[in-house]
């Protein structure tokens, strides 16, 4: 197989729902004509802003472990459906509020599509960012999301693709449980912000493509939020040896990669680290 083309899409998603949308949709089209197979959207990308508002705009996702759910309200995916079916890329929906039984609360979703429509999986959130930095960011998700607790992959006829979302960025062992399930791509959506993204963002997406010798998709939000947060930017593609291919520093856009799956195997053969692991217990 030849090398596949990926992309990362940047947004500056707010609370209007339809407006994010089409703007996806149509960055999502100027990828896939530039070539992309892998699509990668942003955290929240259909509405990120003050948590009431997003919670509030939850949708159901359809799937077999959300029967619980009643399944009127999922238009993001619907659409996003025909769009990937349309445009025959494998999309990952960034991420969407998705309803919880809690009341008051939702979980923070990806969900990755096939070049038919298909949903391929869906990843909850395990990690909720909690941060207090004076003067700069504070956030607490916990008071209005749930914590997922499952690793997802997806098949793609490149590979195994594996996922993650913003935050879990800084917990290797679930990136490393990933690369056990076979992931050779990590997708990372996410609304990093921008006093912790100037000094980590890039570092942490290197160091979770050089440990796993694994490409990573990152694509992130940028630019001030009606919550007052405001987000880094700068999505990033990066190959197993953890050069930068790719970047979109500031402002809408895409930023597209071609990955070589065959450097990636010859990369794993000359450094085999992953071979080399052993379990620490402590």
């Amino acid at each position: 197989m030849g090398p596949v083309i990926a992309s990362a899409i940047q947004m500056c998603s707010g609370e209007d729902k339809d407006a994010n949308l089409a703007t996806a949709e149509r960055l999502v089209e100027q990828a896939a004509g530039q070539g992309a197979r892998l699509v990668v959207l942003p955290e929240t990308f259909n509405c990120c802003g003050r948590s009431a508002v997003m919670v509030g705009q939850a949708e159901t996702i359809p799937g077999p472990d959300r029967s619980r759910m009643p399944t009127s309200r999922q238009p993001t995916i619907e659409r996003l459906a025909r769009r990937a079916a349309a445009a025959k890329v494998y999309l990952v929906c960034g991420s969407i509020l998705e309803k919880s039984p809690e009341p008051g609360k939702a979980y923070n979703t990806s969900v990755a599509l096939g070049p038919d429509g298909t949903i391929l999986a869906a990843y909850r959130k395990m990690h909720l960012f909690d941060v207090d930095l004076p003067g700069r960011v504070t956030v607490r998700e916990s008071a209005w999301l749930e914590r997922g607790n499952e690793v997802a992959t997806f098949a793609a006829d490149f590979g195994v693709v594996g996922m993650g979302i913003c935050y879990d960025l800084r917990f290797p062992e679930l990136y490393r449980a990933l690369a056990a399930k076979g992931a050779t791509v990590m997708v990372v959506p996410s609304a990093f912000t921008e006093a912790t993204g100037r000094h980590h963002w890039e570092v942490l997406l290197r160091a979770r493509a050089i440990e796993n010798q694994c490409y990573v998709i990152a694509a992130n939000q940028f630019g001030q939020h009606a919550s007052g947060v405001r987000t880094y930017g700068h999505s990033l593609i990066v190959d197993p040896w953890g050069k930068v291919l790719a970047v979109c520093e500031d402002g809408e856009g895409v930023a597209l990669a071609a990955m070589d799956l065959d450097y990636l195997a010859d990369v794993r053969r000359r450094l085999p680290a992953l071979m080399h692991r052993r379990d620490v217990n402590g």
